[in-house]
């Protein structure tokens, strides 16, 4: 048998375990598929006694509310997917993998053409990177003259203590990434947005810093669940 046989024989084989989703994709594309028969195609085999495709939907079946479908898929763990008979090791990091792709090209979409100086555009741009996780993340945003992102750095993760975020630590990596502005943005793991005593008082000492050293601080925004708020828009911002 020569290659292009094997090629052949292969496809398939592939045609045959993929089954229906397979077919219904060469046939009418991705965008006629269900969510289900998306990640049949991904999962690729399933066992004697399951189908691809309803070990998708024992995936899909892992995300909770609020968060369902492929969106809840990004905080399922890898225990939980291996849990499934059916999904090994190398099947749930792939649909890790999946989901952290998803959200990446959400998220590169988003900076297409965003303005930094507009509160609503930089909330939505960090929206799904911090919404989903379970654990604070800070996150230092620097910008040249043009309002333009030169760099971005996370400063913490995990049970954080504002206060205890020091302003030089902020400013010395604004000043490596050569930044004419900057601002801050973090999530509340509970989804409500309204910013803690610590997040203001560090937000005052940045702006305070900021404005000594020539390297203003423009906003602060503060992520919930489909809810941010920004220190720039809200009367805190001015608060000392």
């Amino acid at each position: 048998m020569n290659n292009k046989d094997n090629k052949e024989s292969e496809e398939r084989a592939a045609r045959s375990v993929h089954g229906l989703p397979y077919e219904r994709f060469l046939r009418f594309g991705p965008e006629n598929l269900t969510e289900a028969e998306l990640l049949a195609i991904i999962i690729r085999t399933g066992t004697r006694s399951k189908s691809a495709l309803v070990l998708a939907e024992e995936v899909l079946s892992l995300a909770r509310y609020p968060k369902g479908g492929l969106l809840g898929l990004y905080d399922v763990t890898l225990q939980q997917l291996q849990n499934i008979r059916g999904i090994g090791e190398v099947k749930a990091v792939k649909l890790k993998c999946l989901a952290e792709l998803s959200m990446r090209m959400s998220m590169a979409r988003a900076l297409e053409g965003i303005s930094f100086n507009s509160s609503g555009q930089v909330a939505a741009y960090f929206m799904e990177k911090l919404r989903h996780r379970e654990t604070e993340c800070v996150i230092l945003v620097c910008m040249d003259a043009k309002g333009q992102m030169v760099g971005e750095k996370k400063l913490s993760e995990g049970s954080v203590n504002m206060s205890l975020i020091s302003p030089r630590e902020i400013f010395l990596a604004a000043l490596e990434s050569r930044a004419v502005n900057i601002l801050l943005a973090h999530n509340h793991p509970s989804g409500d947005p309204t910013p803690s005593a610590s997040d203001k008082a560090l937000t005052w000492n940045v702006k305070n810093a900021g404005e000594q050293m020539g390297i203003p601080l423009l906003d602060h925004i503060v992520i919930g669940d489909n809810r941010y708020v920004s220190f720039k828009e809200a009367a805190w911002f001015y608060e000392s």
